[in-house]
């Protein structure tokens, strides 16, 4: 037994005499030199992950999506569009205003006494019809069948005839040919569906038309078309 040191606390001297008597252990059973026998002379080198390749994937054109309806009628290929091609411009005051330029559908001008001739002859046409189907007469405007084709129906019409939700309307043309449009009640008018029917009957901004409702959720469309001439001499007053 180690005798204490000068000065040394008791706590001191037990906790000398216990490493002293460890170290004496660890010799007799030769710890250290077994240690360094097993431990490994090179260390294990770290395992790289592989990092995957993702390769960019090359994307595949895919041709444009065209209602089924439309499917025969030719795409326009605006790159063939020459500049010296006829574009339409807005209305001026300069201009003679009795005639109406159609973006669409070609036909020349169609001048307001035509307008009111095509709408004559539909209310007129209107009051022929059987009265047990209710009908309604719709002058076509550019909104209608040239940009945004939106056809807003009667409010009264509506309220009166038709479904209070969003339903399928079928517009029946004069050749019994059936066409399906959207019919938003909270709007009350026409959307999808109108586009085509107005495009594949080739109606004018200046036609008119007359809607009798032939079934509570169909439509039998007849189109009195404007008459296209060179009626240009109406000024604005």
């Amino acid at each position: 037994m180690a005798i204490e040191k000068k000065g040394m606390s008791a706590y001191e001297a037990e906790r000398e005499r216990t490493v002293e008597e460890n170290k004496r252990k660890m010799e007799a059973l030769n710890l250290r030199h077994l240690s360094a026998a097993v431990a490994p002379k090179t260390p294990s080198p770290m395992k790289h992950k592989r990092r995957r390749i993702i390769e960019a994937a090359t994307p595949v054109p895919s041709p444009p999506r065209r209602s089924r309806r439309l499917a025969h009628i030719p795409e326009v290929k605006y790159a063939d569009v020459g500049e010296d091609s006829e574009r339409v411009g807005r209305w001026s005051p300069r201009r003679r205003s009795g005639s109406i330029y159609l973006a669409g559908g070609g036909g020349g001008p169609i001048s307001m006494k035509a307008r009111m001739e095509a709408a004559s002859k539909a209310e007129e046409l209107e009051s022929q019809l059987d009265p047990e189907f209710p009908s309604f007469m719709k002058r076509m405007l550019h909104s209608h069948v040239v940009r945004g084709f939106w056809l807003g129906l009667p409010s009264h019409f509506c309220d009166t005839y038709l479904p209070k939700n969003d339903c399928t309307i079928t517009l029946v043309d004069e050749k019994d040919e059936e066409f399906e449009s959207k019919y938003l009640a909270y709007k009350k008018g026409l959307s999808g569906g109108w586009a085509g029917f107005a495009l594949d009957h080739v109606i004018r901004d200046g036609d008119s038309t007359v809607f009798q409702l032939i079934k509570p959720t169909t439509f039998k469309v007849h189109i009195i078309r404007a008459a296209v001439g060179d009626d240009n001499n109406e000024e604005m007053e």
